[in-house]
């Protein structure tokens, strides 16, 4: 990505070596003993969560202190919205995975500038596969230039979907798609810009850092990324939610978000 463009050239190599560090910090933990605890009901954070977060900060904000941040094992400082620049970062989506020895999780980060990503890196360690894509030049995966999948009939199309939603939400869809679980959304989404799926949705509440470093590399593969209502994504709110979100090619995007708008207004 030498012709990276918007000057971010700097940004991008600072967040691979973060993404790196923190890919260390948590393959030294992977499948040995660590600390689990729950932040809440069903959301587990461990050792690795919180020393991936550490390494990740300490290398960013150490190389570019005046710009603000978004975390999810971080206390959101909302400061940050006042900010034209902000870091966003999920140090381990997929955690359930990370402790269920199932490599299907990614460090997430993204950075945002006025409100929409510029840059996005989703790193799985165990693969050591490294997504990455900056506005305006393209995506890759472990320097070689990706691209979304073309195909454009729905029927039969291949969608990966989340290892931990009911399989109950997913019935309006599995008549129309081949249907494949995969944990983290972050790496769903980076599969996907690399043409490992036709596409990905989720059904739950989901927040920017789960996707914002994701959402960057599937639209610099020429892809496309909506909220549950069809919407463009913002990030950088003050309440850092999105209400579903489906990616694919432009051709099946909003066919399958039709989809699962309907399941939304039905649990309305």
């Amino acid at each position: 990505m030498n012709d990276t463009k918007n000057g971010l050239l700097g940004e991008l190599r600072t967040a691979e070596r973060a993404a790196r560090d923190a890919g260390e910090a948590i393959m030294a933990l992977y499948g040995k003993d660590y600390r689990i605890e729950e932040k809440f009901k069903g959301h587990p954070v461990t050792t690795a969560d919180l020393e991936a977060n550490l390494r990740i900060k300490e290398v960013i904000l150490g190389r570019y202190p005046e710009d603000g941040w978004l975390s999810e094992e971080s206390q959101d400082d909302l400061k940050r919205l006042k900010a034209s620049r902000v870091w966003v970062i999920d140090p381990i989506d997929g955690t359930k995975e990370f402790i269920q020895h199932v490599a299907q999780f990614a460090v997430s980060i993204g950075l945002v500038i006025e409100g929409r990503p510029a840059l996005g890196v989703v790193y799985n360690p165990v693969k050591d596969q490294l997504f990455m894509a900056v506005r305006g030049a393209g995506a890759t995966l472990n320097e070689c230039a990706i691209r979304i999948s073309p195909r454009e009939e729905a029927k039969g199309a291949h969608l990966l979907v989340s290892r931990s939603e009911p399989s109950r939400k997913f019935r309006l869809l599995a008549d129309l798609y081949h249907l494949e679980q995969i944990g983290s959304i972050a790496y769903r989404l980076a599969l996907v810009a690399g043409g490992k799926g036709d596409g990905t949705l989720t059904f739950h509440t989901i927040h920017e850092w789960d996707v914002c470093a994701g959402v960057m590399i599937v639209e610099e593969a020429g892809g496309v990324v909506v909220d549950g209502d069809g919407k463009d994504l913002r990030f950088n709110q003050p309440d850092p939610v999105f209400r579903g979100l489906v990616a694919s090619n432009e051709t099946l995007t909003f066919g399958i978000q039709k989809i699962l708008s309907r399941s939304l207004e039905g649990s309305r």
